[in-house]
């Protein structure tokens, strides 16, 4: 298919980041055509790019399984491509998705993503938890809370980065637990001290067990410790490392008024 490419987004390394497809032109495509491409490309989610009456493109999102209203490194693939396929200059351009419409800054060799202002809701009992992964640890002074730039998911914090990449998911508890809080998945992250957290993401429930680079996950998780942790701007996130595919995600947050106005997500693709 002349039209679809392969990226990998927020790689930290040559061998990290999280990949993702990119069909361009899919305006022609019914929904069960993309739900089928979505699948036989495999990846965690595939982008679909359309024309739009609304913003300079309109970006749908597939899992292998479903379709989601926002994808953050497929946003940064998608974007990096247009750029290096000269449909676009570096500039701000916006994307209508099921999200929202939301604004891209395009940079030479990097994209940043608007994410969608955090919800804060329901924090989840730890006993819950325990269900989700064999024997672990939990950092007493945070709690496991459902934060959303976009996307439900439950954020879980972790004693260090040895639990975190220990981790032993049942992912049939995980569905059960999604189902129940009408989440994506958890997000396990640890604090640490050559970066802001290193994260594990497992979204089960939509067909992706663990993934490599979440975009939509560190907006919502820099603002989840902004908010019970860290007072600060800038955030870097990793992840991957326990999948041998490491990956970096920047997070900037804007304020007004002492409340977070503005989420951006940034990273660099490249096709592989």
């Amino acid at each position: 298919m002349k039209n679809l490419f392969k990226l990998t987004a927020f790689p930290k390394t040559d061998f990290g980041g999280n990949k993702a497809g990119v069909y361009i032109n899919a305006d022609n495509l019914s929904d069960l055509e993309m739900q089928e491409i979505a699948k036989e490309v495999n990846y965690s989610e595939t982008a679909f790019v359309l024309k739009s009456d609304k913003a300079d493109f309109k970006v749908r999102f597939f899992t292998p399984t479903s379709e989601v209203n926002l994808c953050g490194h497929a946003t940064i693939a998608t974007f990096n491509l247009l750029r290096d396929l000269d449909f676009i200059k570096p500039g701000i351009y916006k994307q209508e998705t099921k999200a929202g419409i939301l604004s891209l800054d395009v940079r030479e060799d990097f994209v940043f993503m608007e994410q969608v202002n955090p919800e804060f809701s329901e924090f989840v009992d730890i006993e819950e938890i325990r269900k989700c992964f064999k024997d672990v640890l939990f950092n007493e002074r945070l709690k496991p809370q459902v934060v959303s730039t976009g996307i439900r998911e439950i954020f879980l914090p972790v004693k260090s980065l040895e639990v975190l990449n220990n981790l032993e998911p049942n992912f049939d508890e995980m569905i059960f637990l999604a189902r129940k809080y009408n989440t994506i998945g958890i997000h396990a992250f640890a604090l640490n001290n050559d970066c802001d957290a290193y994260g594990r993401n497992f979204a089960p429930v939509v067909g992706v067990n663990e993934e490599s680079a979440t975009g939509t996950s560190n907006g919502a998780l820099a603002c989840y410790l902004y908010k019970h942790q860290i007072k600060k701007e800038k955030f870097v996130l990793r992840q991957g490392y326990s999948m041998t595919q490491p990956s970096e995600i920047i997070v900037d947050l804007k304020f007004k008024n002492n409340e977070i106005d503005k989420v951006w997500v940034g990273g660099k693709a490249k096709i592989i």
